[in-house]
């Protein structure tokens, strides 16, 4: 059987990298994904030598709607099936229902909504394969949420409607093809330090929030399940926070 392979959107910073390290150490090669050649260029050497036996990656913006097929035939092209598909990558602004410009609510759902799930679509025959391959384990699906899909906040309407809707099609996936050995998990945290919480680190210190380990943890437990557990959903709250913060 061949080696073990993963695709990560998403892939040269932040949680996306943190598991895509993960997934070299654990012997997985990779495909990775981020908007710009040179910050994949920056990581792959990384990669590599955290202990990805190959490390193939692509530059594509997910506002792009051709993107997702390129970036799976890329996959493709390299390896023959695929023991892990991570929807990291996301884009999201703040701004209340009344305001939000339509052009901003567009590229979110394209980004967030459209790319995962023709992402997930194409790779499906991928996913397949690797868990005809490995029945024990079959093959994971891993989605970056969000807690503002699970429980609303002001101001980000449409990134946790993006986002609810992400859970929702990781349960659809699950009643779909963990028959077939396709499992899907849905991790929702709350905010995480990443540059992607930036915006709101003067009210919630970077130090209090949920770390990229914690979440690289988690993905790596669901990585570690047999075939025979599913596990729909995890949603992660901040220490000392309510459930919705």
């Amino acid at each position: 059987m061949a080696g073990k392979s993963a695709l990560v959107t998403g892939g040269s910073r932040g949680i996306g990298l943190g598991i895509a390290t993960r997934l070299a150490e654990l012997g997985y090669s990779l495909t990775i994904t981020a908007r710009t050649k040179g910050a994949l260029d920056a990581v792959e050497p990384t990669l590599r030598a955290a202990g990805a036996p190959r490390v193939e990656t692509v530059a594509a913006d997910l506002a792009d709607r051709e993107s997702a097929d390129k970036i799976v035939a890329a996959h493709r092209e390299h390896f023959e099936s695929m023991d892990a598909l991570i929807l990291n990558a996301g884009v999201g602004t703040a701004g209340s229902i009344a305001d939000y410009p339509m052009r901003r609510f567009d590229k979110t759902l394209d980004v967030n909504l459209r790319a995962p799930f023709t992402l997930l679509q194409s790779s499906m025959p991928l996913l397949r394969a690797a868990a005809e391959q490995n029945p024990d384990k079959g093959a994971k699906v891993i989605a970056l949420a969000s807690l503002a899909g699970v429980y609303s906040e002001a101001g980000l309407g449409i990134y946790g409607a993006t986002k609810a809707a992400m859970l929702s099609l990781i349960d659809t996936l699950n009643s779909e093809e963990s028959g077939n050995g396709v499992t899907g998990t849905s991790i929702a945290p709350g905010y995480v330090d990443t540059d992607m919480s930036d915006w709101t680190k003067d009210k919630i210190p970077a130090d209090k929030m949920i770390q990229v380990a914690d979440i690289v943890e988690l993905a790596t437990s669901i990585l570690n399940l047999s075939s025979r557990a599913v596990v729909p959903r995890i949603v992660v709250t901040r220490a000392g926070a309510g459930l919705g913060a």
